[in-house]
């Protein structure tokens, strides 16, 4: 079959409005987010349901051509977007956006892989129900996406990663066979758990379609707080206290530099500043409490009264109101945009053991220095479950562009740093074609063998999302 001929084939599938091919209606879906890498495709094709993805797929499999399944586009790590060779199909799953049933008795909620995160939670609040995935894409990322790359977010400390938030899926194989496993079971062990192959394997296995969400009970309050820290190690003293005091109300513990809140000041000065001086680290707290305000007003302030007292805790800004929490979350909210603001930099989504990330801070930052002295290390991210965002900007009076091209050598500190201190390269963002060539370097053999053992028994044309992961 010609080329043509093949999308007229993808034409009678989906429709010829959804097949896109003009270059000025498939650059968006070319493009990475933080606009780095456009690749080329044969077509972009838009499904209206899990049966014409399946039909699609069959079709590429018949003619050797390789799908790239897409979400929201939030993704960084190159991991929804084709190469430059110009023979992939990408596969757009956004008109697959129904909220398909609410289960509230068995806090369940079926849903299309293209609902937007946003959309859920505002689906699942309807209930009277909380669905507690959130990150900062929330509003354009979809569940398929979130459940390809195991999205983490703000609330993992308390309910998990979305694969923790997650009890069954929808597939369509790399045959194009639809893997019906919508069940909503807490408990099943009839075999192989196929649902944790497919998420996190980034569409490289097979394309999500749709899922069985676990929801929560609303928590009638949430109460937050901004303390300022003299270290990191202090931070940890705080959080154990909390989890001691507080516990499974303690649901965000978020770490900030005191770089960071001048980053941010700098760049976006309606912001509050919480106090009137500055701190080496700061921490922004949240509890959820399901007996009322009062009581997790009363634990929060507790702790942080004892912190205060044993000098681990400096100073604290206890949010009154939604607005002050509002606030407050911006802050941390609004550090991206203001390293965005403030020029290019060299990211790093990493995972440690929570006990050891004091350790690797003072011990990386040393590193670097050593090697690029002057460069600013924003350090942030999710404490409470061991995941940082350790970035790099260049030195004073160094171009972000020449910066840039000392991005190999920086991995190289911070991931044999990483690896030396028992972490993972790749902690919530995936590996997608950005780190896959790293993975030799901090996985064994044996992982790997095993990881393209999987991906031959389930996609042994190798069409799926191909140089993704592996």
């Amino acid at each position: 079959m010609t080329d043509a001929g093949f999308l007229d084939g993808c034409r009678a599938i989906a429709g010829a409005a959804h097949v896109l091919t003009d270059a000025h209606d498939t650059a968006p879906y070319l493009t990475d987010w933080r606009g780095r890498f456009t690749g080329r495709a044969r077509a972009v094709v838009v499904p209206g349901s899990t049966e014409e993805v399946a039909a699609l797929v069959r079709l590429c499999a018949a003619h050797r051509v390789p799908v790239v399944p897409q979400g929201g586009r939030t993704g960084l790590v190159l991991g929804s977007v084709p190469d430059a060779s110009g023979d992939a199909v990408v596969l757009s799953l956004r008109r697959l956006n129904r909220v398909r049933a609410v289960d509230t008795f068995n806090r369940t909620m079926t849903v299309d892989a293209g609902c937007i995160l946003a959309d859920v939670q505002a689906a699942a609040e309807a209930h009277g129900m909380l669905f507690p995935l959130s990150l900062a894409a929330e509003g354009s990322c979809t569940i398929g996406g979130n459940l390809a790359t195991n999205a983490g977010g703000t609330g993992v400390l308390r309910y998990g990663n979305t694969r923790e938030l997650c009890l069954g899926l929808e597939v369509v194989t790399a045959a194009g066979e639809v893997w019906d496993g919508l069940r909503g079971l807490r408990k099943d062990n009839t075999g192989y758990d196929l649902r944790d192959l497919y998420i996190g394997a980034e569409g490289t296995l097979g394309i999500i379609t749709g899922a069985v969400l676990k929801l929560f009970p609303q928590p009638k309050a949430a109460i937050t707080a901004l303390v300022g820290l003299c270290s990191p190690g202090d931070a940890l003293t705080l959080l154990k206290l909390l989890e001691a005091e507080c516990g499974p109300t303690l649901t965000g513990f978020e770490l900030m530099s005191d770089v960071c809140l001048r980053l941010v000041a700098s760049h976006f000065p309606s912001l509050p500043r919480p106090f009137p001086g500055h701190y080496p680290q700061y921490a922004l707290v949240e509890l959820s409490s399901h007996e009322s305000e009062q009581h997790g007003v009363a634990l929060l302030e507790g702790a942080i009264e004892q912190a205060l007292e044993t000098g681990v805790v400096q100073d604290a800004a206890v949010a009154t109101s939604i607005a002050q929490s509002r606030a407050l979350w911006a802050i941390r909210e609004h550090i991206p945009l203001a390293q965005a603001a403030a020029g290019k930099n060299i990211k790093h989504d990493i995972s440690l053991p929570i006990s050891r990330i004091a350790d690797f801070i003072e011990a990386t930052d040393a590193l670097l220095q050593a090697d690029f002295p002057g460069v600013q290390v924003v350090c942030f991210g999710h404490l409470g479950d061991g995941n940082l965002h350790y970035n790099i900007a260049p030195p004073e009076g160094i171009a972000h562009e020449d910066f840039l091209a000392e991005q190999l050598p920086v991995n190289r500190i911070v991931h044999d740093s990483v690896a030396a201190f028992g972490g993972s390269i790749s902690a919530e963002h995936g590996v997608g074609a950005l780190k896959r060539d790293e993975l030799p370097r901090y996985k064994s053999a044996v992982e790997l063998n095993l990881m393209r053992a999987l991906k031959a028994a389930l996609d042994p044309l190798g069409i799926m999302n191909p140089g993704k992961i592996l």
